[in-house]
């Protein structure tokens, strides 16, 4: 089920936004939608630079490992 939303912009912004729909043959209400999950979703993961420098930071990944297995022997206390 779609749902509304109101929003408000500059009228620059707006013209930037429905010439940008327009390049893409999309509805203008399509091409925000899009641009505004893929701003959320970009958000959310972590992207490979960082997967890589974090399994390449050993002290961490052993503190993560040791961490990991004293929460599956349910081992320390939780911090809130």
């Amino acid at each position: 089920m779609t749902k509304a939303v109101t929003v408000r912009l500059e009228s620059d912004e707006y013209e930037e936004l429905r010439e940008a729909a327009a390049a893409e043959r999309r509805p203008l209400s399509r091409s925000i939608a899009t641009a505004a999950l893929a701003q959320v979703r970009e958000a959310q993961y972590v992207d490979d630079e960082e997967t890589a420098e974090t399994l390449s930071d050993e002290p961490l990944f052993r503190r993560l490992a040791a961490g990991s297995q004293q929460a599956r022997q349910r081992k320390g206390e939780f911090v809130a």
